[in-house]
């Protein structure tokens, strides 16, 4: 019987073919080693031609020279400003979808005005007051460090480093091992314990270095001769001098403004930047990142060109200074990237998380439709109208972010139609204070707007967190406050805020250049595309695909 078997399974082996090996291909994916993704704040996209005979050539032009650049980079939404900005960036969506609406806004729940990143649960790591009771809990989606980290089970290290708590918590996201950002009070980085529960060594080495103090006891001077730069007019009536100057004019003594302007002055001043790029070098060498074959994400925004333009405005000596030595900072970063680590293990991309207006002053002076209005007149006008219209101005709540936010409660007590109202109070706006547009709730909840301005503030429109009437102004206006005109400002759906800058470096990028419109939303989804991660949660952008090419 046994033989009989063996001759029946013989017969059937021969009849079945030989199983093939199933054993997949185990030739690995590449990824670079580490990812930097830099946000520099208020950079306009004309800076680097404008500034181009003085910029050395490993900074920007090196990013030019040996990289891809997007020359029609946009954002596709409003408000342009610096916490939507840098949370659509990381995210690949809209504030309609990530939530952050605004550096700030009103909270119907709360029943008061709340800052972005603001969280009541945290508390700071490395100092003793409130300006580490932050984390990105109000954002909706995840960012590329989320997915990267996900994909990696946690394995790669995702740190955001800005001067600007919200410029490093939203590019950071929720899931990264750390924040970190300048407390103006100690002047020195610090974290929250939403990341961490102690400041590493090297954290505490490198504040106790005091690196602001060294930067902020010597004078601002020019870089070279005034007469080389695009803007050659110093003390002009459209810049604001810092705290106890006589006149906004170089060289600015920045030993004397800080005895009463204290470590904000870093801020506002160029070596913020310097001591921003310092910390990112050492967050890269105290936490090894780019160590392994595991890949690291830092983020890394340039806040001080920010406090610069809103204090100098887009055509003054300070603000073009501001980005020489920028130019100089960056050199040494990608420098110090390329020796560390190699161009083709690293990927960099600089874009910017708006734009802005040059000082309606100076456009005036040079026949420019521009101007100001008053957000002050704006709230107080709202008042009167509903005073007159409903008996009751009491049922207007808040003023914020060029949208007004009524009081529902009220609304329902007296019975008054939220439709109705909405539809009056637009109605009567539009026209006045240069307001080209009021757009109702209930016309963004329910229409599909194509067009920009329209279409760009219902990117912008977040049913839960935005008002009851987004407002529009014409283009070159600027809101003021307390009739202050100097300097400038950003916010509106206006290419001079909406279009940045866009270069990408190293890894598997070639040199080249295109012209097609990209959306600021495009960049997350193109990283995660390099990465071979998953797209953010709520992303809506699309692959460049002209990198892939």
């Amino acid at each position: 019987m046994k033989k009989i078997f063996s001759f029946l399974f013989t017969i059937i082996c021969l009849q079945v073919p030989a199983q093939k090996n199933t054993t997949v291909n185990t030739q690995s994916f590449k990824q670079p080693r580490l990812v930097v993704g830099i946000v520099v704040d208020q950079m306009r996209v004309d800076y680097i031609y404008r500034y181009w005979n003085l910029l050395g050539n490993n900074g920007f032009k090196l990013l030019l020279r040996d990289g891809f650049e997007c020359k029609n980079t946009q954002y596709n939404y409003m408000p342009t400003y610096t916490g939507p900005g840098h949370a659509s960036i990381f995210t690949g969506t809209t504030p309609n979808i990530h939530g952050i609406i605004g550096n700030t806004w009103f909270d119907r729940k709360a029943d008061s005005v709340i800052y972005c990143v603001t969280d009541i649960n945290e508390n700071c790591v490395g100092c003793d007051n409130k300006n580490g009771k932050m984390s990105p809990v109000n954002l909706l989606t995840t960012t590329v460090g989320d997915e990267l980290r996900m994909f990696s089970s946690m394995k790669s290290k995702v740190i955001g480093v800005s001067l600007k708590d919200r410029s490093s918590i939203f590019p950071a996201g929720h899931a990264a091992n750390a924040a970190y950002w300048f407390d103006n009070i100690s002047g020195n980085f610090v974290s929250s314990t939403h990341y961490i529960t102690q400041l590493p060594a090297w954290v505490v080495d490198f504040n106790n270095a005091k690196y602001p103090d060294k930067y902020l006891s010597q004078p601002w001077n020019l870089l070279y001769s005034s007469n080389q730069y695009a803007d050659t007019v110093d003390n002009s009536i459209f810049e604001r001098p810092y705290s106890g100057e006589a006149a906004p004019v170089f060289p600015h003594d920045l030993a004397k403004i800080k005895t009463t302007a204290g470590y904000d002055l870093i801020r506002k001043v160029p070596f913020g930047n310097t001591l921003t790029k310092d910390f990112a070098v050492a967050t890269i060498k105290g936490e090894g990142l780019g160590a392994d074959n595991i890949t690291d994400l830092l983020t890394l925004s340039f806040s001080a060109t920010d406090y610069v333009g809103h204090q100098f405005g887009t055509n003054a000596l300070e603000t073009e200074d501001t980005y020489l030595r920028l130019d100089r900072d960056l050199a040494d970063l990608l420098q110090f990237l390329n020796k560390e680590f190699g161009k083709e293990n690293i990927l960099v991309f600089l874009t910017a998380d708006h734009a802005a207006l040059p000082n309606p002053e100076y456009l005036k002076a040079h026949k420019i439709p521009s101007g100001w209005t008053d957000e002050i007149a704006i709230a107080r006008t709202i008042k009167s109208f509903l005073k007159n219209e409903y008996g009751d101005s009491s049922i207007f709540n808040k003023y914020v972010n060029d949208q007004v936010y009524l009081n529902h409660t009220k609304l329902n007590d007296k019975k008054i139609n939220l439709v109705e109202i909405q539809s009056k109070l637009a109605e009567f706006l539009v026209g006045k204070f240069d307001i080209a547009d009021a757009i109702t709730a209930e016309k963004l909840n329910t229409s599909e707007f194509t067009k920009a301005p329209r279409s760009l503030t219902q990117l912008g429109y977040n049913r839960n967190r935005s008002g009851d009437i987004a407002l529009i102004f014409e283009p070159g206006i600027i809101e003021s406050l307390l009739g202050d005109h100097t300097g400038t400002t950003h916010g509106s759906p206006y290419n001079y805020d909406t279009q940045v800058p866009l270069l990408w470096y190293g890894w598997s990028i070639k040199q080249g250049s295109t012209t097609r419109k990209i959306n600021i939303t495009d960049i997350a989804p193109t990283v995660s595309t390099f990465l071979h991660i998953g797209f953010p949660s709520g992303c809506s952008g699309n692959v460049i695909e002209e990198l892939f090419k």
